[in-house]
């Protein structure tokens, strides 16, 4: 059933949305030179990789990394890449994947198919099994501002307590915290590494 709600849902929306989308795509393509769209190799559920699609936000010869790691980001944002960002508009293109059964509207944000650390931290306190989602219980406690034992942590506490109210919760959340621009950190979050895992007695 709920697989059946993601693909009528977010096909509903991609219609309802395409003025939207339209606009975007104008914007975009007449302030920068590069795709429209940007094609990123994720970590979805069992750890298998997918492609996730969003609006451009960044130059092409950005690092493939993720952006709080960047030593400046400025340098590689688009002319109308903070608007997207801060907004979460560059987000929408993820109905796209919700349409094709990648990813789901809450659970983990799907990790970078180079963030080793983090598929290993998830997948040893079971967040793995979950489909990635476009928002979570680790976005609303802090997206960008928190390191990855945190994001895990909230991400395991979801697994463990997920149901359709906490899901309503979550996407309302999300809502507040996006029209707030809460929690987004373009450079300079500290990561948490291996060893700071291992000194965690649990997850």
């Amino acid at each position: 059933m709920k697989r059946a709600f993601d693909f009528f849902t977010s096909l509903v929306l991609l219609i309802l949305l395409s003025p939207i989308f339209l606009i975007l795509i104008i914007a975009i393509r007449l302030t920068s030179e590069d795709s429209i769209f940007f094609k990123q190799k994720r970590i979805g559920k069992d750890n298998k990789e997918f492609i996730l699609y969003k609006f451009r936000t960044m130059r092409n010869n950005t690092p493939n990394v993720a952006t709080h790691l960047l030593k400046d980001p400025d340098k590689y944002i688009t002319p109308v890449g903070k608007f997207l960002r801060k907004s979460s508009f560059d987000e929408l293109p993820q109905l796209l994947n919700i349409l094709k059964g990648d990813m789901t509207y809450v659970g983990p944000r799907p990790a970078l198919y180079n963030q080793y650390d983090l598929k290993e931290m998830r997948t040893r306190v079971g967040v793995h099994k979950l489909l990635p989602g476009v928002t979570g219980w680790a976005q609303i406690n802090g997206r960008d501002a928190i390191d990855n034992i945190e994001k895990v942590k909230f991400s395991e506490y979801y697994l463990l307590n997920r149901s359709v109210w906490f899901d309503i919760k979550i996407v309302f959340l999300t809502i507040l915290k996006v029209l707030k621009a809460d929690g987004i950190v373009e450079g300079g979050v500290k990561i948490s590494n291996k060893e700071e895992y291992n000194k965690t007695a649990s997850l």
